[in-house]
């Protein structure tokens, strides 16, 4: 049940230990009976004996009475033999034995909890979060192995994308903030939220943005070639320029920065393709 695959079931220790806790309850409680029936056969008469004797002959092994007692109508004799001697509003009681497989299901259900309990408070079985954890690991691990198959975004293919934004930031401020600040108001390096550039290799924004993580500046060798050296992929290079096209289009009430450094510039197109 906790496994994600049927087929895995019959292979955990869980199960199986489940199981033999069950048929030792099982094995107990028929132990019981009998026990119960010894005592009882020795309160009887002589001829109680052989009737008790008798009776015990015609009855059937465990899993024949297991199966009958599902589907097998009592006789009109034998309900009234165990008949409560009252009744409410004219419904009548009969003193039946539980069912072979109520008991069955009932044993059952306890050994499952003895095995749970003893999982959860002692192993990694029990805990959802932990099955979490590592469904989680395995599905990010086979989507790390698919996006390595993918073409990696360059120059000539990167477009600007909404729903990177947020992870843009996230690459910005891990690799970007230190010389431009976080928010990109300017530090050490220039204030990416005004309308002035130093460097405008590209006609359009959302390009010469990419144009410069992926290649460097010119003018000013400490801005890195992220790309070109291979220190970030493509496709993370995507995501930091589409960020920095948001802070520099998208925010008409960007924090003060930095003065404005180079020219200013009008742009021929105002994005990429979305």
């Amino acid at each position: 049940m906790l496994s994600g695959s049927w087929t895995a079931v019959f292979t955990s220790l869980y199960y199986w230990g489940t199981t033999l806790v069950a048929g030792l309850l099982l094995a107990i409680g028929n132990r019981v009976d009998k026990l119960i029936d010894n005592n009882v056969f020795r309160s009887l008469t002589q001829d109680q004996k052989v009737d008790f004797l008798l009776e015990k002959q015609k009855e059937k092994s465990y899993f024949k009475n297991f199966i009958s007692s599902m589907y097998v109508k009592q006789s009109k004799e034998e309900e009234d033999a165990i008949i409560i001697n009252h009744d409410f509003d004219g419904i009548q009681e009969l003193d039946n034995a539980l069912p072979k497989w109520w008991l069955s299901l009932f044993y059952f259900g306890v050994a499952f909890c003895v095995m749970y309990l003893f999982s959860y408070a002692f192993t990694d079985f029990a805990h959802p979060y932990v099955d979490y954890q590592k469904q989680n690991t395995e599905l990010q691990q086979k989507f790390d192995a698919y996006v390595a198959t993918l073409p990696d975004v360059t120059p000539e293919n990167a477009v600007f994308k909404v729903d990177a934004i947020a992870q843009g930031e996230a690459l910005f401020n891990a690799n970007c903030a230190s010389c431009h600040s976080a928010g990109g108001a300017g530090s050490v390096g220039p204030n990416l939220t005004d309308d002035h550039w130093i460097n405008t290799p590209e006609k359009e924004l959302f390009k010469n943005i990419f144009h410069m993580v992926w290649n460097g500046s010119p003018t000013n060798p400490q801005m890195v070639a992220f790309g070109k050296s291979k220190k970030i992929p493509g496709r993370d290079l995507e995501k930091i320029a589409a960020y920095v096209y948001h802070i520099n289009q998208d925010i008409a009430d960007a924090p003060k920065g930095k003065a404005a450094q180079g020219k200013k510039v009008v742009w021929e197109e105002a994005q990429g393709a979305k």
